[in-house]
């Protein structure tokens, strides 16, 4: 054998061996269940909290508007209570400039906006910030913060 094959043959070893490592250790996760006493902190087999495995459920579940406002980062830019920013203006009082479908189109597509007056007094104040298109979220949570935020 050549010190080529050598070396070809001990990397197919080692990656035999990892695969078969992999294999054994792995862990189902349908047989994760919470500890009987509810510790939110207990660890699972597989390394992760409770409340991390709590969280990933919650994900499959429909969120509130506000959860899905916090998970979509509109906060770091319009401000811990939606009242504005200097990167971001304020979202209350919604009801006065937009309709429920104006809205939802607008988050799907902000750009398609901005030839109004209105948009862009904002694209001047706020030049360092680029609102964002939301058009990979589904279309009944847009509808769940257009409400939200038209109620404000």
């Amino acid at each position: 054998m050549t010190k080529t094959q050598i070396w070809v043959a001990a990397f197919l070893g080692l990656f035999l061996i990892l695969f078969g490592i992999s294999y054994i250790t792995r862990v189902d996760n349908s047989s994760l269940t919470s500890s009987p006493g509810g510790d939110s902190g207990a660890m699972t087999p597989s390394g992760s909290s409770n409340a991390e495995n709590r969280n990933i459920e919650q994900a499959g579940k429909e969120l509130s508007a506000m959860a899905l406002i916090k998970n979509n980062g509109c906060l770091a830019c319009h401000g811990q209570d939606l009242k504005g920013s200097r990167l971001a203006p304020a979202l209350v009082n919604l009801k006065d400039n937009w309709s429920r479908d104006e809205l939802i189109a607008y988050l799907r597509n902000p750009s398609s906006f901005m030839d109004k007056d209105r948009l862009k007094s904002y694209k001047q104040k706020y030049s360092s910030t680029i609102m964002p298109s939301y058009s990979h979220i589904d279309i009944k949570d847009l509808g769940k913060i257009a409400d939200y935020l038209i109620r404000l």
